[in-house]
């Protein structure tokens, strides 16, 4: 199934090549939209701000991917 909606930068790819560009972009994001302490240790953020992270972060995977971490529910963790 490809993304209906348009991404604002590349998808993690299953290879990992893009990993450390797409860490970047995934924190900067996270940070602009006032969810980047969803990704720090130690973190006490609302359930609805994990939620939100997690969204972002699984619209901004591959489809296996998505597949592989389809339990993970903590954006930390992710």
């Amino acid at each position: 199934m490809s993304n209906i909606l348009k991404l604002e930068f590349a998808a993690l790819d299953i290879s990992g090549k893009n990993y450390l560009p797409w860490t970047l972009d995934v924190q900067i994001h996270l940070t602009a939209n006032n969810l980047g302490e969803t990704i720090n240790d130690g973190n006490t953020t609302s359930l609805q701000d994990k939620a939100k992270a997690m969204i972002f972060l699984r619209h901004h995977l591959h489809e296996d991917l998505k597949t592989r971490y389809l339990t993970v529910k903590d954006p930390l963790e992710l």
